[in-house]
């Protein structure tokens, strides 16, 4: 029976090899056959997320791998049968529009491929997935029907049950032939196909809504760390330590159709850089410790998502949990956030909106800063206006949860535009590089850091000299502008690897799900790449000069005060005197148990944002089903295939014959 087995194998690895005869010389295994059929394609998938009254996203129906000719969508195409579909991003939103509206189009709707085509994007009148008034629940007013983004279509918002991929250059270009070449075929089936693998952990489970799917274990929480930072140090043993405090916020996470492409290069990371310019610009100043207000830097994340990582902060603040120790809710003054600000330049002209959350005198004192550092700065042609009085209020921001929890908060809010989103493709995959400018980050940077040294040192005889020494590094905001918003260098770039030693090179800026229990010390290789890099940098920024650092470190530092930075960085590390914590970003409705599960609390009267929280997760998945394959099945390949098998087949059945007769014959001998 062996020496039998053993002879199949040889006569179909001949027959194979006769088949395949243009690649006898690599294929000598399974692998190799399988690769010679099946080419991997690079490209980012939609996912499955879930809240509490449902799920949005995509996923692949079932248990099981969808495989279905690859077919180019055009305004007269019906689908006969059960097809991956190729569309540029300009159609996209008409089809899935369609797919909502056309149960008998979209029955047949296997997956969708969309191509990564960068000359359509300054074609293209806008491209959002967001909603037009983005988290409009959150809002500190009524009019939650304004459209701040006019081009948003709200597309991300809605469930798709089959796979959605964004296609990498290289693999648009590999889809878009074997797309032609299925349109021009006239045979009765198609030789090239698609085989989506994005199986979902809930559509497996049945668990359709977060609260389920949590108790199953079959999805995680979305959310991560943010990172607050106070300059100069807080030292929380001094009587002084009880200063007012300018709170300046910032957002580090976006949001987009497909998970693992949210660069946010205006919305919001045009913010952050513009932020960590500023701090270091203020870094610089002589009279720090002379400051008459505190200031404290807090870049938030999980701020697309129910604004996830302002709504903890504000409730680790109520708790006074270790994640803030330091701080008091009280003596928070004033609260000035950087929004957009990537696309101020307009004809040579840096032109920036402030936004204002009412008329108090806290807030005419940050107005009258801002108008004194525009002074300052007119020589760089930067402008700054109010905010048009007719609308409704402060755009979406961090911002807004301040103002739910006390609607008295004074605070501002800097942004690119005044009463609609000049980012057109806010929350989409085509928020990047292009879409943003450097010298105008630059500038919203030198506005800000000015404004703040006038409003800490808080006295009426500031010298001009003094404020003129505050001055914005822009080469530092071009190397981060490369760091956070390309992939070339991103995170290999020199100043994010002289803090930290990045898992990933090109940066995505989706929240990400919190893996272990949240905590003010959280283990490091829990905490994303841009967490920790702006740990890292604001930990810097903020310190006490280098003179007085302590040790060298690998984690944590012995004295009190001390943080160890660059502790990823072999042999680098180095304790210095700064007030810079991690707090975690998760849902204020989710707790999690001592045996590694999440439970979710009922909401709490007292707080009418824990109301609204949705409690985002997201299905857990095989990383391996994020790949697509072409298989590549032309006529003639197939035909020669099945010969070979069938003569394989036959010639084994011959030789057990032929052995039978020749057994009979001795027998009768």
């Amino acid at each position: 029976m062996a020496m039998k087995f053993l002879l199949l194998l040889f006569l179909l690895s001949f027959h194979l090899r006769l088949a395949f005869s243009g690649q006898t010389s690599k294929m000598e295994s399974v692998p190799d056959l399988q690769s010679s059929m099946y080419m991997t394609l690079d490209g980012y998938p939609c996912v499955r997320l879930l809240n509490l009254s449902g799920e949005i996203g995509c996923s692949n129906p079932g248990r099981e791998k969808v495989v279905a000719p690859i077919i180019r969508l055009n305004n007269a195409t019906e689908l006969s049968q059960l097809s991956a579909v190729l569309l540029s991003v300009d159609k996209i939103q008409s089809f899935l529009a369609r797919i909502l509206n056309d149960s008998n189009f979209a029955k047949n709707v296997a997956g969708v491929l969309v191509e990564s085509r960068p000359e359509l994007q300054n074609q293209l009148k806008g491209f959002s997935p967001a909603q037009k008034f983005p988290q409009s629940e959150f809002a500190p007013y009524t009019s939650i029907n304004y459209e701040w983004n006019p081009t948003g279509s709200g597309i991300m918002w809605n469930p798709y049950n089959f796979p959605v991929f964004l296609l990498s250059q290289t693999s648009t270009l590999t889809i878009q032939e074997a797309a032609i070449k299925n349109q021009k075929s006239k045979k009765s089936y198609t030789d090239d196909v698609a085989e989506f693998d994005l199986v979902m952990q809930t559509m497996k489970s049945g668990t359709r809504d977060s609260e389920s799917c949590l108790k199953e274990n079959t999805c995680l929480p979305l959310g991560g760390y943010s990172v607050w930072s106070s300059l100069p140090p807080i030292n929380i043993s001094s009587p002084e330590h009880s200063k007012p405090i300018i709170l300046v916020l910032a957002s580090m996470d976006s949001a987009s159709f497909f998970r693992d492409k949210a660069l946010g290069a205006n919305s919001p990371i045009s913010g952050l850089i513009s932020l960590l310019a500023a701090v270091d610009a203020l870094s610089r100043a002589d009279d720090l410790d002379g400051f008459n207000k505190q200031l404290v830097f807090a870049v938030f994340t999980g701020e697309a998502w129910g604004y996830l990582g302002s709504r903890r902060f504000l409730l680790e603040l109520d708790l006074q949990s270790n994640a803030v120790s330091g701080l008091n809710y009280s003596l928070i003054e004033k609260v000035v956030e950087i929004g957009s600000v990537g696309k101020g330049l307009n004809q040579g002209a840096k032109n920036f909106f402030i936004h204002t959350a009412g008329v108090s005198s806290s807030t005419n004192e940050t107005l009258d800063a801002v108008s004194r550092a525009q002074d300052s700065v007119k020589s760089e042609n930067i402008t700054i206006s109010s905010a048009n009085a007719s609308n409704p209020g402060i755009p979406p921001s961090s911002l807004m949860t301040f103002l739910r929890k006390n609607s008295l908060t004074s605070g501002v809010v800097l942004e690119d535009f005044d009463n609609v989103f000049t980012n057109k493709f806010y929350h989409s995959h085509l928020d990047d590089l292009s879409n943003i400018n450097s010298s105008s980050i630059a500038a919203a940077a030198s506005l800000v850091a000015r404004s703040l040294y006038i409003l800490a040192s808080d006295t009426k005889n500031l010298s001009s000299s003094a404020l003129m020494s505050i001055n914005v590094n822009a080469s530092l905001v071009e190397e981060l502008v490369g760091c956070l918003v390309d992939c070339e260098p991103g995170l290999s770039c020199d100043l994010v690897k002289s803090y930290i030693s990045p898992a990933n090179t090109c940066p995505s800026h989706y929240v990400g799900v919190i893996l272990d229990e949240p905590s003010s010390t959280p283990d490091l290789g829990y905490v994303g790449d841009i967490s920790r890099f702006v740990w890292n940098f604001l930990a810097e920024r903020t310190s006490i000069p280098k003179e007085n650092a302590s040790s060298v470190c690998t984690q944590d530092c012995s004295n009190d005060g001390e943080v160890c930075i660059r502790a990823e960085t072999e042999g680098k590390g180095v304790c210095v005197v700064s007030t810079t914590r991690y707090v975690p970003a998760y849902s204020t409705r989710l707790k999690f148990e001592s045996g590694g599960t999440w439970t979710v609390l009922p909401p709490n009267n007292s707080d009418p944002m824990g109301q609204l929280d949705a409690v985002w997760t997201e299905s857990n998945w095989d990383v391996i089903g994020l790949r697509v394959y072409t298989v590549q099945n032309s006529s003639f390949d197939r035909l020669v295939l099945l010969g070979s098998i069938a003569v394989t087949v036959l010639a084994y059945f011959a030789i057990v014959i032929f052995k039978g007769c020749v057994t009979k014959a001795l027998k009768r001998d």
